[in-house]
């Protein structure tokens, strides 16, 4: 059973059981309750401190855990209606209202109910991130004089050269400022480059996080079809043409969520027609470490050979090591990256330096390539046993691209299978899948699901989702 299902069912025991105690009555030790629950003391722990954190019960360090008294009458909820008027009202010169939609993202970040089958995750399982040099590096970075000191702004310089040397090229340490990882960085970036009110050229589809974030900023994505080689230059072309834009982002490296790659001369040529266009592109290379085994060489970043400074470059550790490893770094040549520091600092003033210093020493080890090679392999098998798995047990499902990168595959719904419905059946069947209509800045030309391979357990939890998403299938079809 995985920890935070434990962690869950026994938080659920222990407030049942809530009442057999008098308010300020002591409860079981945690040794009792390590032999009654036959849990660990972490996950002990972990459920006493759910229960405080609901009010329910006090612990006491030394002393245990108590029923908490009960709570003083709650005080009548304001009228906040009046927030509807004030946040929507946004001034008559705003083009594009701002506004705050979280639920793309929160699809893949929230963790489905204990026994649900995580296809909607967004960060690898816990078997697959280097937990052991997670934890030996933190320990190493606390030890390291002046670790919680103030750092530099833009990052230790030690960081920020690895960066540098990790996207190659001509770009240096002194092109690297160091972010709060990759979210971060897409969020300065947009708001550095383009005013509320500008549209936004977008891959279609593309990841949700960047779309929200381009629409809490008041700018208007607007989308440029892609296909297995990423981005088609004869719609960009068009596209800039059409709307004016000064800002592209893509994803030309395992693209989220088809897993395209953005191939051959394509690659010079979406720089080409950006710089005529006289804007730039953001270049999201969040996937860079999670080539599959048969991946072959990788392309170079496209900022790699980009003397104009047309392309800002976007990188992070998060998705390769640990969602709670939140480093990343933004690359840029000329004025802009002046720009990009100033919404940096304004908006985090810094990376916290233990932070920083824990990322350096555990890039800085041999267990990160080891890491890396360990990854490469297991991403791939998963791949390959959803990709079975899947024409096997649900070939309804079409799968225009099965990548080499990343952790997805992109599926196509057949006509007359509703997205919401296959959602809906899918948690009643006991799988999370994430809805594809996040995905698209505009009007989907079909149903899809986006069906992650690397937050779940290993291949058998893959196939018993696999078996449960068709059961969802037929209750969906009716």
């Amino acid at each position: 059973m995985q920890e935070r299902s434990s962690v869950a069912e026994l938080a659920d025991s222990l407030r049942r059981e809530l009442d057999r105690y008098s308010p300020g009555g002591k409860l079981p030790s945690s040794r009792a309750l390590v032999e009654r629950y036959r849990v660990s003391p972490v996950t002990v722990s972990r459920a006493l401190a759910r229960l405080a954190a609901e009010g329910l019960v006090v612990t006491r360090p030394g002393a245990g855990a108590y029923r908490a008294e009960p709570q003083a009458r709650t005080v009548p909820a304001g009228d906040t209606s009046w927030q509807e008027v004030s946040l929507s009202a946004d001034g008559a010169a705003e083009v594009v209202p701002r506004s705050v939609d979280a639920s793309g993202v929160l699809a893949t970040l929230s963790a489905p109910p204990p026994g649900v089958v995580e296809f909607n995750g967004g960060y690898l399982h816990p078997s697959l991130q280097p937990e052991r040099a997670l934890a030996a590096a933190l320990a190493r970075a606390g030890r390291r004089p002046g670790a919680w000191g103030r750092p530099p702004t833009d990052g230790l310089p030690e960081l920020r050269e690895w960066f540098a040397r990790e996207i190659g090229g001509t770009v240096t340490a002194a092109d690297v400022l160091v972010t709060s990882g990759g979210q971060s960085a897409l969020a300065a970036a947009l708001r550095a480059l383009a005013p509320p009110g500008a549209p936004v050229l977008v891959e279609s589809p593309t990841y949700p996080g960047m779309l929200a974030v381009a629409r809490a900023a008041g700018q208007r994505p607007v989308p440029v079809p892609a296909d297995a080689d990423g981005v088609r230059p004869d719609l960009l072309r068009d596209a800039f043409r059409a709307s004016g834009a000064r800002l592209l982002v893509c994803q030309p490296l395992f693209q989220n969520p088809t897993g395209a790659v953005l191939r051959g001369e394509r690659r010079a040529e979406v720089v080409r027609i950006a710089r005529a266009a006289g804007a730039f592109v953001v270049e999201d290379d969040f996937a860079r470490d999670l080539g599959h085994e048969d991946a072959g060489p990788l392309p170079a970043p496209l900022v790699a050979d980009d003397p104009d400074g047309v392309v800002v470059h976007v990188r992070s550790l998060t998705k390769s090591a640990s969602p709670s490893l939140r480093v990343g770094a933004l690359a840029a040549r000329g004025p802009v990256l002046q720009r990009l520091r100033a919404v940096q600092v304004v908006d985090n003033f810094f990376v916290p330096r233990p932070l920083q210093e824990t990322a350096l020493e555990l890039v800085g080890s041999p267990a990160w390539n080891r890491h890396l090679r360990s990854l490469a392999g297991e991403l791939r098998a998963r791949r390959d046993t959803m990709t079975t798995a899947l024409r096997q047990c649900l070939p309804e499902l079409a799968l225009p691209h099965v990548p080499s990168g990343g952790f997805q595959l992109w599926a196509r719904l057949p006509e007359g299978a509703p997205e919401p419905a296959m959602v809906a059946a899918g948690l009643r069947a006991g799988v999370a899948v994430a809805p594809g209509r996040a995905y698209f800045s505009a009007e989907p030309p079909a149903g899809h699901l986006r069906l992650s391979f690397a937050g779940v357990a290993g291949p058998a939890e893959i196939t018993e989702g696999v078996r449960r998403l068709r059961t969802a299938y037929e209750e969906a079809r009716g």
